[in-house]
């Protein structure tokens, strides 16, 4: 004998949305934590001040910046693109091919330390020249903004701003 099973009705029944609406805010949190995000830069660099020089616009407003590529050199001579490190053989490698799949239609920004010797520059704008690419900026602070960038330029606090002295003794020795 066959029998018939009673179906309940589903009237009654409700789904709570909110556990799965804090997993789901959870995880945006742990993301948004977690990446690592596109312009990884070497913090130690300290640019130079150029007051007079012109803006630069963010990667948003900006169309070249999207494909500008920026070599960074420290107080040191140590080259370095998205912090890491690299000798001259590979950055001249990285700057061919991209030579090579762009032409001369991006941009290269030079981030160097306001300590950096012009021969540790030049190095870099070298290898540029010798792949053809004709398009190079430097990048500086148009105004010190934050506090340690005051007294980094002015040499107010040195504990705050460690290499402020050698920054000023180098500005009296070009300006003399």
């Amino acid at each position: 004998m066959a029998r018939k099973r009673e179906r309940k009705s589903s009237e009654g029944c409700a789904l709570d949305m909110t556990p799965m609406i804090d997993v789901v805010f959870q995880l945006i949190i742990f993301f948004v934590v977690t990446i690592t995000m596109s312009e990884n830069k070497d913090e130690t660099i300290r640019l130079e001040l150029a007051p007079n020089g012109e803006e630069v616009e963010s990667s948003s407003d900006n169309p070249d910046a999207a494909t500008a590529i920026t070599i960074d050199i420290n107080r040191k001579g140590r080259m370095s693109m998205s912090n890491v490190t690299m000798n001259e053989k590979q950055l001249r490698d990285i700057m061919a091919r991209r030579f090579r799949k762009f032409g001369n239609s991006f941009e290269v920004w030079i981030r160097g330390d306001a300590l950096a010797t012009h021969d540790q520059i030049r190095r870099a704008m070298d290898i540029c020249t010798a792949c053809g690419i004709g398009k190079v900026s430097f990048l500086a602070v148009k105004d010190p903004r934050t506090g340690e960038q005051k007294d980094f330029f002015d040499g107010t606090n040195t504990s705050k701003a460690p290499h402020a002295k050698e920054y000023r003794s180098k500005k009296r020795r070009i300006t003399k």
